[in-house]
């Protein structure tokens, strides 16, 4: 009987073919295709006629808002191939002309049919390397529809015929949804003692976690790795049959893996794992969109019954032990808790788990590839982390065991699965390397310290609090950005209208995917070279950032690093996914910054950035919240329309002209730009806080804010104290007559605390 491994391959062999007859390049012989790959093909429309062609962004679908019209240009992906060079993924463009189009058509096939068709030749049985080319390639390339990549297609056909291998006559296929809850309680909720070398180690520790997850599923499956539509950030969804075996599985991993998550974390991380049938013809429909949505809702049950299989585990009377200073666990025997970090004498008593976590933050900087192998010890490896998962009914004990290695070149090529960490290159891929290699992508930029010391025998790693409050520029403080993306769960649920089909719900996640795991460290490491030219730099000539990425993946971020730099970053960050998505309008960021002392425990940190990122969100969406303010990005960037602008407040400020200088930065630009040194800095800080002070006292008297009383107190109340803050200024300032009267505006006056307060930070000497 044919394989799930051998249908998916047929598949991947064929899109392979598709391109290479587009680039007129010669292919090996295919074999005779499956039933199973037939069927598969006709149920997502995949025929002779499918042609190539340049792929148009999903994001152009995108419509959340019934009443709203999809913007009439379109945008297409640059042709690229994905790369290791600084440029790791391509930004979308307006297609301009058809002889511009035919050129670069020209230049990639000529590219593909050097650099990469060619490996094709001695690789057509090597699985990986295929669907690695695919991704390269594919991911810039419509095959059928115009919105639909060639490696999407390719995919989830060669998902669909895996799961109805052996049996293409069922008619109901499986969704595994899984997520990992606690995430958030597991990472955050430490003590400041090592907190940020452990925070990022907790981080990529739950990473593996999910991968594991995922390989115990595809392995007891049966399945390939076509079938993960998407793993990540503690979430997956898998395509499988419909049959009663794969929900005994499903039920049997969950459990498996609970009963070792509560015994290695005391509770605070559980694993919601469960498959929803759905009829195999809905997966080339919108249907599909509600069943995903469905499976994600009802997976919330499992969240609201966390344990219930290993209630007894909870009830049994157990002793109570000195915490852990870290995680503060209680249940760790007092002679088994020692010194966090060994090198230092009052270092604080830790668990075994948070002494691993230190250790392992220490060794992650550089990391090139990871195998997972059922030995425990392999030669080379900087540091092991291992999951030793207990017998669960039919389920007998595991024990695997994930190896870091600082140079893919040391692994021998007897090795199990090796995950090579963001490498796109094709050659390390093939059978001569190893016998089984896997992309791993991970948002995992990080600063490498300037400040290590000679004599230490602890490896050189990540850059430290206190190292980069130093760094930063005025105050010595350190800044931490959450962000993700508004109404992710709506934009898959509905937001491709009648086109969301499989192919497209993955395009997706692929998609955003690319943008926080790949996009985003480069946009770090390399700056300049990865911004539109379109969008507004604070710093223009910043190469890389002090900056230490604790999460990036899916769908949001967690970002440490100087003060400075953070508010920068964040804001690239918000302009170059606005220009990655169309700027669509319905696709947006809000994100929340907390600025605090090297010193300052950060899970409070950590809590802070997270509060304002929530009020961000309760601002309408699309906002950042920065010193204790909260606006819209434009109205941090200086504002260019006045369309942003609430429709009650231009009405009552209809008669006013728009200043030059609108919004936050353009005030703070112009300060900074002409130096005005620091007495006269000081007083004009203090002047507009005072501003701002009587301002936000005089409003707390009025129940509707947008009474005629209160718009009047909002908008014209500064008027003489800024008067009196302006005559103050030197004569530079007072020459430039649009930043005089643009500060008179009543437009700006709602922004006199946040200008006021980036000037002082900016400015003050720590």
């Amino acid at each position: 009987m044919v394989t799930s491994s051998q249908v998916a391959l047929q598949v991947v062999q064929q899109a392979i073919a598709s391109l290479a007859i587009w680039a007129d390049f010669t292919h090996p012989p295919l074999d005779q295709e499956y039933p199973e790959v037939t069927k598969a093909k006709e149920i997502l429309g995949w025929n002779k006629n499918s042609k190539i062609g340049v792929l148009r962004s999903l994001f152009d679908s995108v419509k959340l808002d019934e009443t709203s019209k999809l913007k009439s240009e379109a945008h297409y992906h640059q042709l690229k191939t994905i790369k290791n060079d600084q440029e790791k993924y391509p930004q979308i463009y307006y297609l301009l002309d058809l002889a511009s189009v035919e050129k670069q058509l020209s230049d990639f096939k000529a590219e593909i049919t050097t650099d990469i068709l060619p490996n094709i030749n001695n690789n057509w049985e090597n699985f990986s390397l295929l669907m690695l080319i695919l991704e390269k390639v594919g991911s810039c390339l419509s095959f059928g529809e115009s919105d639909v990549a060639l490696v999407d297609i390719a995919k989830t056909t060669a998902a669909i015929a895996a799961s109805i291998a052996g049996n293409q006559n069922q008619s109901e296929l499986s969704l595994i949804v899984g997520d990992l809850s606690g995430i958030q309680k597991f990472i955050y909720t430490i003590s400041s003692d090592g907190a940020l070398k452990s925070l990022r180690a907790r981080s990529f520790y739950l990473e593996l976690v999910t991968e594991e997850i995922v390989q115990q599923l595809l392995t007891r499956l049966n399945l390939p790795r076509t079938n993960i539509i998407y793993a990540g950030g503690g979430n997956l969804y898998i395509l499988a049959d419909g049959t009663e075996t794969t929900k005994k599985i499903v039920e049997q991993v969950r459990q498996q893996f609970n009963k070792w998550l509560l015994d290695e974390f005391q509770g605070k991380v559980f694993l919601a794992l469960d498959c929803f049938k759905f009829p195999l013809a809905d997966i080339a429909t919108a249907k599909i969109a509600d069943h995903w949505s469905n499976a994600t809702t009802q997976l919330s049950v499992h969240k609201s019954r966390k344990f219930a299989n290993q209630i007894n585990d909870f009830i049994q009377q157990r002793d109570s032990h000195e915490p852990c200073r870290v995680c503060y666990r209680d249940d760790v025997e007092n002679s088994k808790l020692k010194p966090l970090n060994s090198k230092e004498p009052d270092s604080v008593l830790a668990c075994a788990s948070c002494r691993n976590m230190f250790n392992l933050g220490g060794r992650l900087f550089g990391v090139e590839a990871i195998v997972r192998s059922p030995r425990e010890n392999i030669t080379g490896a900087s540091h092991t982390l291992s999951f030793k998962l207990p017998p669960v009914g039919e389920f007998s004990a595991v024990n695997i065991h994930y190896h870091l290695f600082k140079n893919w070149k040391q692994i021998g090529k007897d090795s199990d699965t090796v995950l090579l960490v963001n490498d796109w290159t094709l050659d390390h891929y093939q059978f001569k390397h190893f016998r089984n290699a896997l992309p791993l992508l991970l948002g995992n930029y990080g600063r490498q310290s300037q400040e290590q010391s000679e004599d230490t025998e602890e490896p050189v790693g990540f850059m430290r609090a206190e190292e980069m409050a130093r760094k930063a520029k005025g105050i010595e403080r350190v800044g931490y950005l959450r962000m993700d993306v508004d109404r992710l769960g709506q934009i898959f649920a509905k937001g491709l209208g009648a086109n969301q089909t499989l192919p497209r719900l993955a395009g997706l996640s692929r998609q955003m995917s690319y943008f926080f795991k790949v996009h985003l460290n480069s946009l770090a490491e390399v700056r300049n070279a990865n911004i539109p030219n379109t969008i507004k730099q604070l710093t223009p000539n910043d190469q890389r950032l002090d900056l230490l990425f604790i999460y990036a993946g899916g769908d949001d971020l967690f970002v440490s690093g100087a003060w400075n730099q953070i508010v920068e970053f964040a804001f690239d960050v918000y302009q170059c996914f606005r220009a990655y998505t169309g700027n669509n309008p319905d696709i947006t960021l809000s994100g929340g910054i907390s600025i605090d002392d090297a010193k300052f425990p950060l899970y409070q940190a950590a809590k802070a950035s997270g509060d304002a990122e929530e009020a961000a969100k309760a601002n309408g969406r699309d906002s950042l919240g920065l010193f204790a303010q909260v606006f819209k990005w434009d109205e941090w960037l200086g504002i260019q329309n006045l369309s942003i602008i609430d429709s009650e407040v231009k009405q009552y400020l209809h008669s006013e002209a728009q200043p030059k200088l609108l919004g936050i930065l353009p005030f703070v630009e112009r300060l900074e730009q002409q130096d005005i040194g620091v007495n006269y800095s000081r007083n004009f800080v203090h002047n507009l806080l005072i501003t701002a002070q009587i301002q936000e006292q005089a409003l707390e008297k009025f129940k509707d804010s947008k009474s005629e009383e209160a718009l009047g107190t909002r908008y014209y109340l500064h008027l003489p104290k800024i008067a009196y803050t302006l005559a103050r200024l030197p004569n530079k300032i007072l020459d430039d007559v649009a930043f005089r009267k643009s500060l008179k505006s009543p437009y700006n006056a709602p922004y006199f605390r946040a200008i006021a307060t980036w000037i002082e930070l900016l400015n003050r000497i720590s």
